[in-house]
């Protein structure tokens, strides 16, 4: 079984699940057109979306 993973952007948009490659690939898409995202499993992808609330992380 392989595991998944969404991409989550700043928007609160979430991706469908994808393999870690493909995340990876997609977040630096989005890195050179200038919108944050987030890679996060796929069940963090699925509490986000019915929770509606994406703690954005914090690095100090």
């Amino acid at each position: 079984m392989d595991k998944k993973f969404v991409v989550v952007r700043k928007d609160n948009s979430i991706s469908t699940p994808m393999s870690r490659k493909e995340a990876v690939n997609k977040v630096k898409e989005y890195e050179n057109q200038g919108i944050s995202a987030y890679i996060v499993s796929e069940n963090e992808g699925k509490r986000i979306e019915a929770s509606g609330k994406f703690n954005t992380p914090k690095w100090e």
